[in-house]
């Protein structure tokens, strides 16, 4: 029988951190839960690509949107923002920089097992 399980990200498994921003991580049951925190300045293409070493961002993402402002352009030049209280699906192939004087954190459900992970 599986067992219940809760967890904090004030005791994350493992903290990933990089220019301007890091990556708290927890690992329940299967799964791996990722809270980015981004300050201004931070922008994946500068603060992530020198440890991902890809040309954009190949981590899918399925994410809540806690507090600040994030421009995501994908790889063919659409561009869009993810607000606070928004959820966003967004597939491999991206750039992502902070809008405004905000800090960015979001939740990510799906992409961050891997992410900013020196390999």
């Amino acid at each position: 029988m599986k067992k219940a399980e809760v967890k904090n990200f004030g005791k994350a498994d493992e903290v990933r951190e990089f220019p301007f921003g890091k990556l708290e991580l927890l690992k329940i049951g299967e799964s791996t839960v990722g809270r980015a925190i981004f300050k201004p300045g931070w922008k994946w293409s500068k603060s992530v690509k020198p440890i991902a070493k890809t040309e954009s961002c190949e981590a899918p993402h399925f994410q809540y949107h806690v507090s600040g402002t994030i421009r995501v352009r994908m790889d063919d030049g659409t561009e869009f923002d993810c607000k606070p209280g928004d959820i966003s699906n967004i597939p491999s192939g991206h750039d992502a920089w902070v809008v405004g004087d905000e800090p960015v954190i979001i939740v990510d459900f799906q992409g961050m097992a891997n992410y900013a992970k020196n390999h």
